[in-house]
């Protein structure tokens, strides 16, 4: 839930500062660049932190090799697009790219919030809905 708290407040400040004359946040695309960065920033955080990351690595599917390493590379790509998404030239194309790492990593919330293991997910429907949010964010910020 911190992750979608942190898009919306950050986001929704970012687009408040911009209405009060902050020229390249007078869009909503720029405030969700802003919102998404600091949203990737903290989920990535838990990658490489424990106990998070001990949790991270039990929610990857079994028919992955090396879990740890799959968590250590989808924390990294996440600091990257966040890095990506505050460079106003590469931006779009890290929206894309963050877009593209939530669907491929949508299996494992999938198996965590039917097994029960790694990180308290929320229940699948709602997890599902906070994911079209997520992603919908990252089709904003492309623009």
């Amino acid at each position: 839930m911190a992750p979608l708290i942190a898009l919306i407040v950050v986001t929704g400040s970012a687009r408040l500062a911009g209405w009060l004359g902050v020229a390249w946040l007078d869009s909503w695309p720029h405030a969700a660049r802003i919102g998404l960065a600091v949203m990737f920033a903290l989920t990535a955080s838990a990658h490489f932190l424990n106990p998070k990351r001990e949790q991270l690595i039990r929610m990857v599917p079994p028919s992955f090799p090396n879990a740890a390493a799959m968590v250590t590379l989808t924390g990294v790509l996440e600091i990257a697009g966040a890095i990506g998404l505050l460079i106003p030239p590469v931006a779009p194309v890290a929206a894309i790219c963050l877009a593209v790492l939530l669907l491929v990593m949508f299996p494992a919330n999938i198996r965590a919030a039917r097994a029960g293991g790694g990180i308290k997910t929320m229940p699948l429907p709602a997890r599902t809905v906070v994911q079209a949010v997520f992603l919908g964010a990252c089709v904003l910020a492309a623009f």
